[in-house]
């Protein structure tokens, strides 16, 4: 049985430039969310997204290749940010964040499977959180660009984007800032960490 990652079946979605933004079209996706707000490091809603998300997850991974003879590789955990302030998100002011926490689900995967993970997570967590979902996002035109370093530096780089790169191709915001974690913080140090920085836009 053959398994699918779709970092690499969907490349174009999980590779970009380090040190330039480039313009890419994202079509519809279907994820499994969670929404939540402040500071990432500390608040326990954001750690419980997470672990349900992963629960969720990898029991619809393990249920499609029983049931279906579909295999894939869990894809990496992404996020949704923004602040009532922007200013607030490019200066790091965490505890203002508002964030949705997702992971990719493959079409083949039906809301049967979805609500049957949700039921066995909920074995070993309780009652799920109250945004818990699968959800489809469509961002279409977007830049994105390769961040390799601390999450904490993702500043300037957003500075940027927002100041520089995105007027002078006159273009305006049109979606949330969007991260995707292609490291494990677990196992890969600070200066390592290699995370997906994407911005979908539209003509002023």
């Amino acid at each position: 049985m053959d398994k699918i990652d779709f970092k690499k079946a969907m490349k174009p979605f999980y590779v970009a430039p380090k040190g330039r933004f480039e313009r890419i079209n994202v079509p519809r996706l279907r994820c499994v969310m969670v929404d939540g707000q402040g500071d990432p490091n500390s608040a326990p809603a954001y750690t419980a997204a997470v672990a349900w998300l992963y629960s969720v997850s990898f029991a619809m991974k393990f249920a499609a290749k029983r049931e279906l003879q579909r295999d894939y590789v869990v894809p990496p955990l992404e996020g949704l940010w923004w602040a009532d302030d922007p200013a607030d998100f490019v200066a790091r002011r965490k505890h203002r964040w508002h964030w949705t926490m997702m992971i990719l689900v493959p079409e083949f995967v039906t809301s049967d499977t979805y609500e049957a993970a949700v039921a066995k997570a909920r074995v070993k967590f309780g009652d799920p959180p109250s945004s818990l979902r699968l959800e489809s996002l469509e961002e279409g035109l977007s830049l994105q660009t390769l961040h390799v370093g601390s999450y904490d530096d993702e500043g300037p780089i957003l500075a940027e984007l927002h100041d520089v790169v995105m007027p002078a191709q006159g273009l305006t915001f049109n979606g949330r800032h969007h991260e995707i974690y292609l490291s494990d913080p677990r196992k890969t140090s600070r200066e390592k960490l290699k995370t997906l920085l994407r911005q979908p836009v539209r003509p002023c």
